[in-house]
């Protein structure tokens, strides 16, 4: 017989995930849910904005109970009610009025004090296991993921084993854009001359929505990847198997050009070099909209590696 006191709370926190979806289902309605976490960041995302909205609670119900209260009391029919024109100050209402407010300040602040150091974006997660080493580029409009311990780069489709911890630098040989996989956790920026870290990890196999969660131009609809986590197994036999043409300064000029809709491809043989060379700003920008107009990027381009 399983205990009551974890099914009650398994119970809770379902409840507050279907109210938290309701309340915050027009954030929700071009992603993944991320309320279905796949991950520890993911799950500690989750945690916090739960936190925070039971928190808020504390002022919203009570507010919509008592205006509530105040209409029926206060009613044209109820002769009980006294009218007190000439009231103006009442120092207990006055700590009522403040002193909820100010708890939930703290509390909150508590809360993402707490939350911004756990889910550090740059802190390791721990773990007995080796981090995946993953180089994340943001282009026009496309993703370049690239696997320098196994020398393979991937376009628009970011493979990763379960149950390993996951080591991102993320830049951008472009514009301003945001790499985000909402079910694996939190977004981070991907900005160009600059390299921000993150780490991630998944739980469970499966294909999982990514996109760029900042505006950057006509494509910006078209820059979304499957993320596909994998047991590691078959995380290794990808990896030996991805083939494709070689990704040196000659492939990462082909991608600097403005592109939508782009089929997934790899890329084997990689120039270690280049990720720190795009950061650094030491390849040039590309050469932007196609005949000087703008968002006129080819669609769907023939890959220079091989599809997968």
């Amino acid at each position: 017989m399983k205990p009551v006191g974890p099914v009650i709370a398994t119970a809770v926190q379902r409840a507050l995930l279907c109210l938290a979806a309701v309340a915050l289902a027009p954030s929700l309605a071009c992603a993944d849910s991320i309320f279905e976490p796949v991950g520890p960041v993911g799950r500690g995302d989750a945690i916090i904005l739960l936190d925070a909205l039971v928190i808020m609670l504390a002022i919203v119900v009570p507010t919509i109970i008592v205006t509530l209260a105040f209409a029926w009391w206060y009613r044209a029919s109820n002769s009980r009610a006294v009218y007190r024109p000439d009231f103006a100050y009442s120092g207990r209402i006055e700590l009522i009025v403040w002193s909820i407010p100010t708890l939930t300040i703290f509390f909150l602040g508590g809360v993402i004090w707490i939350g911004s150091h756990r889910l550090d974006p740059f802190e390791p997660l721990p773990s007995s296991a080796k981090p995946l080493e993953i180089d994340a580029v943001a282009f026009d409009w496309k993703w370049l993921f690239i696997y320098p311990e196994q020398r393979i780069a991937s376009v628009n489709r970011l493979v990763v084993p379960t149950g390993r911890p996951l080591h991102f630098r993320i830049t951008s040989a472009s514009v301003f854009n945001v790499f985000f996989v909402p079910r694996l956790g939190s977004m981070i920026y991907a900005m160009n001359g600059m390299v921000s870290q993150l780490n991630l990890e998944a739980d469970e196999p499966g294909t999982y929505l990514g996109l760029s969660a900042q505006f950057s131009g006509d494509g910006f609809p078209d820059m979304k990847f499957d993320s596909v986590a994998m047991p590691a197994d078959r995380f290794e036999g990808w990896a030996a198997g991805a083939r494709g043409a070689r990704l040196d300064r000659a492939a990462v000029g082909a991608l600097l050009k403005q592109s939508r809709v782009v089929a997934p491809y790899t890329y084997r043989g990689v120039d270690a070099s280049l990720f720190d060379a795009i950061a650094s700003r030491r390849l040039g920008p590309g050469e932007g909209p196609a005949s000087g107009r703008s968002g006129a990027g080819s669609q769907n381009p023939m890959p220079h590696g091989d599809a997968s």
